[in-house]
């Protein structure tokens, strides 16, 4: 048994989250370590005057989120050491759900038939080479020339042989890391940034420092101070709405970037996969140091979900160290799906598609502004998602899981925390995931949960 108890004087219904609540406040705090062994249900129950199925509800949410191991026949144990991280989305979208957790464009019925009039063109067209060969240099040299003329609408200018096609960015971006960061140094970026980086940091064995940033991004003065005091290899950087924020950095901003990394004789990696879809940009930070940038972006966010496919444009220092990365981690991209996005690049599908999302989501911002009115909220009219921080009075976890209870589902901020710069509990809310009527329903749960007692709400179910 532990000294530390529940305060029966905080719990406020629904009781079995205000509960979990209280136990998760005190294993982060320290004040249940790990490995305490819990109170068992009946126990707890008695002490605080609940039902036991309340306390054993608190107990499944507390082993939901991580922070609790139930072990039939010894009890229920703080488990506080590090376990695989779950993502800041539902896995899978179960019934009667809105998910507003992941983030993608918006997709109509119009997406499936292009993608359906891809592939019968694709059977009838596809090149042997792209079926039967395992030498990349065989099958891409055509698709990196046309990989050109696409770099050329996210703002650079590159050559052929710097890029290298990958399955989308997650891979471009892993390459990449792999490319110039190794075991033991250090990669620099944005406080609240990318979700996938702390896992990558464990699996490739470089640390990740979270620094400061602004209304424009990760400041400049922070990474040179961090490339003073450790051994940066390289900064990850999100500069164009992607971001969790929904920052779109200012073109001083890259420039003052770029010049901190070039004094430092660091590697920038860029991930811009919104690319042309953000009107009205700056050019990309590889535009200010492309001696030094590895610059990722796709077609995956700004199209059709399942064209998973995009570039990685790498300086010629770090060409072959990319090549052999992407050997070893990727082999290479998929040559079929490089078909559709080269045709599709040529024949001008791609900027239509892009130019429609954009329609399709400054529809989206309408939603968002009308049904979050009053609210604090930041976004970018050419984002997926908005960046809602909480009032002082909410708990991150507990909001998130208020908002499932109502049948919400929506991204907690930690997951995308990096560093250990003060936090401010927020929730990412995506744009593109479903429907527009069941945005508008999703959205308006949440400013009813933020703007009255939630009480009454959570009660009804």
């Amino acid at each position: 048994m532990t000294l530390w108890r529940p305060d029966p004087s905080l719990i406020r219904r629904p009781a079995y989250l205000s509960l979990a609540d209280q136990f998760a406040r005190a294993i982060h705090d320290g004040r249940l370590p790990n490995g305490t062994r819990l109170p068992t249900h009946r126990r707890l129950a008695d002490d605080l005057s609940l039902s036991v199925q309340t306390v054993s509800r608190a107990y499944e949410e507390l082993i939901r989120r991580g922070l609790v191991s139930g072990e039939i026949g010894r009890g229920s144990f703080v488990q506080t050491r590090q376990r695989e991280p779950e993502p800041p989305y539902l896995p899978e979208r179960p019934g009667e759900v809105i998910d507003l957790s992941i983030l993608k464009p918006v997709c109509e019925p119009m997406h499936h038939e292009r993608i359906k009039g891809a592939l019968a063109w694709l059977a009838e067209a596809l090149p042997s080479s792209a079926a039967l060969s395992f030498r990349p240099n065989v099958i891409f040299p055509r698709h990196r020339a046309v990989g050109v003329d696409w770099l050329r609408e996210c703002g650079l200018s590159v050559a052929p042989q710097n890029i290298s096609l990958t399955n989308g960015a997650t891979a471009g971006m892993t390459v990449a890391l792999m490319s110039v960061a190794p075991p033991g140094s250090t990669v620099a970026t944005e406080a609240i940034g990318h979700h996938t980086l702390v896992p990558l940091a464990t699996y490739l064995g470089f640390n990740l420092e979270g620094l400061p940033i602004d209304g424009d991004g990760i400041v400049p003065e922070a990474l040179d101070e961090a490339c003073h005091r450790a051994d940066i290899r390289a900064v990850f950087v999100q500069p164009s709405v992607i971001n969790p924020t929904a920052t779109l950095m200012s073109a001083v901003r890259r420039e003052a970037l770029a010049e901190v990394a070039r004094r430092h004789d660091i590697a920038v990696i860029e991930n811009d996969v919104l690319g042309p879809l953000v009107e009205g940009r700056a050019p990309p930070v590889a535009a200010y140091a492309p001696e030094r940038t590895l610059y990722v972006t796709s077609f995956t966010k700004i199209t059709v979900p399942g064209l998973r496919i995009g570039y990685l444009v790498a300086p010629d220092r770090y060409v072959a160290a990319v090549a052999n990365r992407h050997l070893v981690s990727n082999w290479m991209a998929t040559p079929m799906v490089a078909e559709i996005a080269s045709r599709w690049v040529v024949d001008g599908t791609a900027m239509e598609l892009v130019r429609w999302q954009r329609e399709a989501l400054s529809r989206r911002h309408d939603i968002a502004a009308e049904m979050l009115k009053g609210l604090n909220y930041l976004a970018h009219r050419s984002g997926l998602h908005v960046w809602l921080p909480l009032p002082d009075d909410r708990t991150e976890e507990g909001f998130v899981a208020q908002a499932r209870l109502q049948g919400v589902a929506i991204a907690p901020g930690v997951s995308f925390r990096t560093g250990q710069t003060p936090w401010h509990p927020a929730v990412r809310i995506s744009l593109g995931s479903t429907t527009e009527g069941e945005l508008r329903s999703g959205l308006g749960t949440v400013a009813r949960l933020l703007q009255g007692d939630p009480e009454p709400l959570l009660l009804a179910i």
